[in-house]
């Protein structure tokens, strides 16, 4: 198929990469920064990549375009924005929005393509680069079942388990319930090693007892390579400020918590066996 590409940033580049390495796929990138897109197109010499000079020139012909861009705002700017992809995409073409954002917002986006003749499949990822660039991402799907199945020969080529969960919408609730429970483990582990050195335990003795026993978990292993919070913070800040926030609406939005679903799973395994 012809693919399009925008979000060239850590998570977004990899998976170019893999469409690109595949060799089933004509891909063409767009990047707001030119250099950006080059760059991208020296580092995938052989793989026959593309640069579009706008996004109007991207969007012509293709049968798939992949968006990876931060948030919100720039999903609706780079499809509906002034020059933007979905004036000019071939009726019929397919959004593959990788882009972690409210569940309204996607069905919104849905909702406009489709003016113009435009599928979306709610496609949010997990596993970062190091997992996208070996072809190991988590895809959480919500869509169609058109253009879930249509977006598969794509997706199978930097994800080994993609899962359909529903509506367009459905891919954001659960990326955003992952997410939660991924900060959670973040906070967990920092407290755990904080607790750790107040008691004058070995950090990388305590490392690997937690790797190894019933407490580990992908928040642990984070924090762990990472060397602490402080040194973490800085590269996870905006996404999880970005996210937990959207967590922090859904669960309003819903009348439950995350920590009231915890209470509640704790009372119901205290309960003594009849």
């Amino acid at each position: 198929m012809r693919v399009g590409f925008v979000g060239l940033g850590s998570q977004g580049a990899p998976i170019a990469a893999r469409i690109a390495a595949s060799g089933e796929h004509e891909l063409t990138v767009w990047a707001r920064r030119p250099e950006q897109a080059h760059a991208f197109v020296e580092t995938n010499a052989g793989a026959g990549v593309a640069v579009a000079p706008s996004i109007a020139e991207l969007a012509e012909g293709l049968d798939v375009l992949g968006l990876c861009v931060f948030g919100g705002r720039d999903v609706h700017e780079v499809l509906f924005g002034d020059g933007g992809a979905a004036a000019h995409l071939p009726g019929g073409a397919l959004i593959i929005c990788h882009s972690t954002v409210a569940p309204g917002e996607i069905v919104e986006v849905a909702q406009r393509a489709a003016e113009f003749g435009l599928h979306v499949l709610d496609a949010p990822v997990s596993g970062g680069a190091p997992k996208a660039s070996i072809g190991e991402l988590v895809v959480m799907a919500g869509g169609e079942m058109a253009a879930y199945e249509r977006a598969l020969p794509v997706l199978r080529t930097y994800s080994n388990q993609v899962v359909r969960l529903g509506p367009v919408g459905a891919g954001q609730h659960a990326k955003l319930i992952n997410n939660a429970v991924m900060a959670a483990n973040l906070a967990v582990a920092h407290d755990a090693f904080a607790l750790g050195a107040q008691l004058g335990l070995d950090a990388a003795a305590l490392t690997e007892i937690l790797r190894a026993g019933s407490g580990r978990s992908y928040g642990l292993e984070v924090m762990a390579g990472a060397g602490g919070l402080d040194r973490l913070g800085p590269a996870l800040a905006p996404t999880l400020t970005k996210d937990v926030a959207l967590v922090e609406d859904l669960a309003a939005g819903s009348g439950a918590t995350l920590l009231g679903a915890a209470r509640a799973l704790i009372a119901e395994l205290s309960r003594p066996v009849p």
